[in-house]
């Protein structure tokens, strides 16, 4: 669902990303580690085709998001670390201009509602403008949002971060589900915890270059850890 072949993105005599293969398939979590410029976002947003590759393609349900910007981007759900809603708007407003957006139209109010409530907000917050909002409510109207799109792979950056561990866990749990629907799923993140509670595989990643990949089930949270901290001396 997701691909990258060779990708690399350079700015100048700045490596952001260098030779980046992976895939990511139907149900998997792939998260990726990495301090503050390891080239995770930039990932990212090559995905969304935000920047142009200098080299390698990134692909999205077997095309090639630089000849298909468009036509990729009905298969993609953004999740950034602060989710972008109109504030004025309630819940339901941001979800039904946001589906119609993505191109689904056929939504009735109770649809908006179960979505929403799939999600676990609050019954009453629905009609509560976004304004009112924590973040981790924002992020479950982000998750809505692409459930109602329908979309197939989900980019997520840093999604948790800034979350209590309640709203955290709850957010873990809302991917499981969507990985039990088939979604692909990738997440940069700085929370190793949640890379192994939640994710079935890990990269690590340094200075533009993917260095190691790990089974989730097959490492332990001390494992991730210490893997991690070697990568990074």
């Amino acid at each position: 669902m997701l691909q990258t072949i060779n990708l690399s993105k350079t700015y100048g005599d700045t490596i952001a990303l260098q030779d980046l293969s992976l895939t990511i398939n139907k149900g998997d979590i792939y998260c990726l580690l990495g301090a503050n410029g390891a080239g995770k976002t930039t990932t990212i947003n090559l995905f969304l085709n935000f920047i142009n590759p200098t080299s390698g393609k990134a692909i999205v349900n077997n095309l090639d998001v630089t000849d298909n910007p468009l036509e990729t981007k009905k298969y993609l759900a953004y999740i950034p670390e602060q989710v972008m809603l109109y504030g004025n708007l309630s819940g339901m407003e941001n979800l039904s201009y946001f589906a119609k957006l993505g191109g689904q139209e056929k939504y009735s109010d109770s649809d908006l509602r179960n979505f929403l409530d799939r999600v676990g907000l609050q019954p009453d917050a629905a009609d509560r403008r976004i304004s009112t909002y924590s973040k981790g409510m924002r992020q479950k109207v982000g998750v809505a949002i692409a459930i109602a799109k329908q979309a197939n792979a989900l980019l997520l950056d840093e999604p948790t971060s800034g979350l209590d561990p309640k709203a955290s866990n709850e957010f873990s749990e809302l991917l499981k589900q969507l990985q039990s629907d088939g979604a692909a799923i990738l997440m940069a993140t700085h929370d190793l915890f949640r890379a192994k509670k939640t994710g079935t595989r890990i990269g690590i990643m340094r200075e533009g270059t993917l260095v190691q990949e790990l089974a989730a089930d097959e490492v332990s949270h001390a494992d991730v850890e210490r893997i991690y901290l070697e990568h990074m001396h």
